[in-house]
């Protein structure tokens, strides 16, 4: 205490009122605030900074997590783009082989319409033929019945119009007059067949007449019943009896029977052959011709001779020709069909 200089005495009551003075104490008052604020800021910093150091590892651990996770989906998505380029591989496959099963489907569509129109033109053509060579009808419906079911097992749309052209046809075939060519067919082959057995004219005998001596034993043994017997034969042999109504019987050799027998047969072949070509003049002169030879060469008090002429006449009778039917509208119908089906 002793070192410090002595404080003059005019100096203290300027110190006294420099303390009093208000405006010392508000700068005092500042300074204690302002440090107390820098004080808190320092705190209230350093808090900050750990926190933000805090967040800054829990960050830096998130982004070690997230690039961990990150990796593991970079892996994942290379895996995934593995098996969908694998997929696509198989995809394009199965879309190449379904293309090529759906390029066979309507290859074997078009090969199997192709076959079922190619048989339906079959059927259609028999028809034709059926009725230009031999007239059969019923043949012809037949024909035409198959082609129509044919079409009817595709149940298509673009068959319909030759389905119907096809019904027409049917119902024109059905409204013709029947002619049972088949069973006039059995009846000449039955008349063919016998021919051979047939007996001629010429095998006819007559009934047996008494001889002369079984004659004479009829009459007793006198002179005036001789005499008679005698003029009798006498009258007998001045008087000839002979029908004109009718030509003699006509005497063939073995060899004359056999080739008439054959040349019999011909004349019913002809005739069968006229009846399936529908030939009417023909059929009824090969009948015709035939039932003359029949009458002429043969028993006619035999029945199978009788049942021989009596079938010849029936048969030459029959009407076997009719106006057939074209079947143009169902071929044109067909071609219609195909030249569609060729530009689809």
């Amino acid at each position: 205490m002793s070192d410090l200089p002595p404080t003059p005495v005019s100096d203290l009551p300027t110190r006294r009122a420099l303390w009093r003075n208000p405006w010392l104490w508000v700068v005092i008052a500042l300074l204690a605030l302002t440090a107390w604020q820098w004080l808190e800021t320092r705190s209230r910093i350093a808090d900050t900074q750990t926190e933000l150091a805090r967040r800054l590892a829990d960050s830096e651990q998130l982004v070690k997590e997230s690039r961990t996770l990150v990796s593991k989906a970079m892996e994942q998505t290379t895996e995934l783009q593995r098996k969908y380029g694998a997929l696509e591989a198989r995809l394009d496959e199965f879309q190449g082989q379904a293309d090529a099963l759906r390029s066979l489907y309507q290859e074997a569509a078009v090969s199997r319409d192709d076959a079922m129109l190619a048989e339906v033109e079959q059927n259609i053509t028999l028809a034709v033929q059926q009725l230009q060579l031999s007239g059969n009808v019923q043949a012809a419906i037949l024909a035409l019945q198959a082609a129509d079911n044919r079409l009817s097992r595709q149940d298509r749309p673009q068959f319909l119009p030759l389905r119907r052209t096809l019904a027409r046809d049917l119902e024109r075939l059905r409204a013709m007059p029947f002619v049972d060519a088949p069973g006039m067919n059995l009846r000449l082959e039955n008349v063919i067949v016998g021919i051979d057995t047939l007996p001629l004219a010429m095998d006819l005998r007559p009934l047996n007449s008494p001889s002369p001596s079984q004659e004479g034993e009829a009459y007793p043994d006198s002179w005036w019943a001789s005499l008679v017997h005698e003029a009798w034969q006498e009258l007998r042999s001045m008087v000839r009896i002979q029908r004109f109504d009718r030509q003699d019987t006509v005497l063939l050799t073995p060899e004359q029977s056999l080739m008439l027998r054959e040349n019999l047969k011909l004349r019913l072949l002809n005739a069968r052959l006229a009846l399936l070509s529908r030939d009417q003049w023909t059929f009824r002169n090969e009948l015709k011709a035939a039932h003359g030879w029949i009458e002429r060469y043969f028993n006619l008090e035999e029945k199978s001779v009788q049942a021989a002429l009596a079938a010849l006449k029936q048969l030459s009778a029959t009407e076997i020709t009719a106006e057939q039917p074209s079947l143009n509208d169902s071929l044109t119908a067909l071609e219609n069909v195909k030249t569609a089906r060729e530009k689809h």
